[in-house]
């Protein structure tokens, strides 16, 4: 099925129109003119709701990941993690218990910057696991990063 409904974003904004876009199975609805932050947000909650999670912050262990401000806590207290090492803890917690290539991990975190070392990736790595003592972070060799399933919860 479709992850969101995009027919949801519309000039038509009545109660009426409302009502029938969310009985037709919109999962969400933004009317126009929109900023396109909270197109984002919506966007980014539907992707959360399709993954049986209800709020945004991830769990794991005493590691809290809150990606609405951007904050990472160790035991209550705030680590600070740049900003690629925090969108790369980000996508592995978001895909617990699947395995996140690396290729797949590099474009999430560089884009299409050129120039990226080889090594890159694994520096990130290593310093997340020595800020958050995270051996939770499993290398698969020759594919990429993953973490198991029951290692992790949302709040």
């Amino acid at each position: 099925g479709e992850l969101f409904n995009l027919r949801s974003l519309t000039a038509r904004e009545t109660l009426a129109d409302k009502v029938e876009s969310f009985d037709n199975g919109t999962d969400d609805f933004l009317t126009k003119p929109f900023e396109l932050e909270e197109l984002c947000v919506r966007i980014r909650a539907c992707v959360r709701r399709s993954a049986g999670r209800a709020h945004a912050m991830l769990v794991h262990k005493n590691i809290v990941l809150n990606p609405a401000s951007r904050c990472v806590t160790l035991d209550g207290k705030s680590v600070d993690l740049p900003r690629r090492e925090f969108a790369l803890l980000h996508k592995l917690l978001e895909n617990v218990g699947h395995v996140v290539s690396r290729d797949h991990l590099a474009q999430s975190i560089y884009g299409w910057e050129k120039d990226v070392s080889s090594n890159a990736l694994e520096v990130h790595i290593h310093s997340i696991r020595k800020k958050l003592h995270a051996d939770f972070i499993l290398t698969v060799r020759g594919i990429g990063y993953t973490i198991e399933r029951e290692d992790i919860s949302s709040v």
